[in-house]
């Protein structure tokens, strides 16, 4: 069930940078603007039909890898999704990677590997008592909107880019335990228990609401400020989150020197890579147009 679990989130991870390079690739090809002009544009391109398609099949990647293993297992490995993103839109706007973006995969890859290996995540729990759900999403909404209210207009563009992105973290791990109990309610219970479960409905609102703060996160400021929050909140969240609500566990002791060392990987090779990422998009743009 754990290898099920994480080949279904790298699926998921690489079926998103599929979904996320197919629309940049699409986008490039129509001119600027907004609207449903933009829509109906865009929907007449081949290519974004594809990125639809990958971002509707990453969220069932992600269902089928949180009914199979535990969150602090399958919402680290989607980290792979911007190296996937980078390879995949090389290759598309057939263009080289630069050194340091290898560089960068490498440190995300190892560190994963490091991380994962050394903590082992455990668990087959997919419900939750109410008694644990009500203060695990109390705190998160709470925390969400704390960061939207710190993140006011007026505030230096990196602060408010690293806090909205902490904010979306936090909606993205509060919506992968509200899908891991629906999808789980689904398998064991039918589509009438899955439609009635208020997890069912919480999982869409909090999925839409992080999707919103990562976009007002990236229009804020640089990406180098949002991203590291963004992965590193997502993956810390995911793993409070499984352990409080699910009673997940990891290896502790010693096993957290190894596993330091592999989020150091990762943060260092997702700095790189946001301090890469929008020069290689630069230049894919100004080439596809």
């Amino acid at each position: 069930m754990i290898v099920l679990a994480a080949l279904f989130a790298v699926l998921g991870a690489a079926s998103n940078a599929v979904g996320t390079a197919f629309q940049r690739k699409a986008a490039s090809t129509v001119a600027r603007g907004g609207g449903l002009r933009l829509l109906i544009a865009l929907a007449h391109r081949p290519a974004w039909m594809i990125g639809v398609a990958g971002v509707a099949g990453a969220a069932l990647f992600q269902a089928l890898a949180l009914v199979n293993g535990p969150m602090a297992l399958v919402q680290p490995l989607f980290v792979l999704e911007l190296p996937f993103a980078l390879l995949i839109g090389a290759w598309l706007m057939r263009r080289r990677l630069p050194p340091p973006v290898w560089w960068a995969i490498t440190g995300v890859v190892t560190g994963l590997a490091l991380v994962l290996g050394a903590a082992a995540p455990s668990g087959v729990e997919d419900q939750a008592p109410m008694v644990r759900w009500i203060p695990a999403v109390a705190l998160c909404v709470g925390l969400m909107a704390a960061a939207v209210a710190l993140a006011r207009p007026g505030r230096p563009p990196l602060f408010r880019a690293a806090v909205l992105a902490t904010a979306s973290a936090i909606g993205n791990a509060l919506t992968a335990a509200l899908l891991k109990s629906a999808t789980g309610t689904f398998s064991d219970r039918g589509l009438a228990a899955f439609l009635t479960s208020w997890q069912t409905y919480g999982f869409a609102l909090t999925g839409v609401c992080a999707v919103l703060l990562l976009e007002n996160a990236l229009q804020a400021g640089w990406l180098a400020a949002s991203q590291p929050a963004l992965t590193i909140g997502d993956a810390t969240v995911s793993l409070l989150l499984g352990i409080t609500l699910f009673g997940e566990q990891i290896r502790t002791g010693w096993w957290v020197l190894p596993e330091a060392i592999g989020v150091g990987c990762i943060l260092w090779g997702v700095l790189l890579l946001s301090r890469v990422v929008p020069t290689v998009h630069a230049a894919a743009d100004s080439g596809g147009r």
